[in-house]
Order: structure tokens, then sequence, then C-alpha cells
């Protein structure tokens, strides 16, 4: 049970530092886009 519960938080904070890279990149592409 632990194991997995360790598991799915990693996959959870993973996707999120995933999420954030996207979300930045986003905002470079649109920053570069206005200027």
């Amino acid at each position: 049970m632990a194991g997995g519960q360790e598991r799915i938080l990693r996959g959870r904070i993973r996707s999120v530092q995933a999420t954030k890279k996207i979300t930045r990149a986003m905002e470079l592409i649109a920053g570069s886009r206005i200027v």
C-alpha cells in the first residue's frame, strides 16, 4: 500500500513539473509574439 501511494505521489509531482515547463514555454512563445 505505502509503496503504491509513493509511486502515485511521484507521478503527480512529475506531471506538475511537466505542466509548469509547458506553461513556461507557452509564456515565452506568447512573449516573443508580443515583442
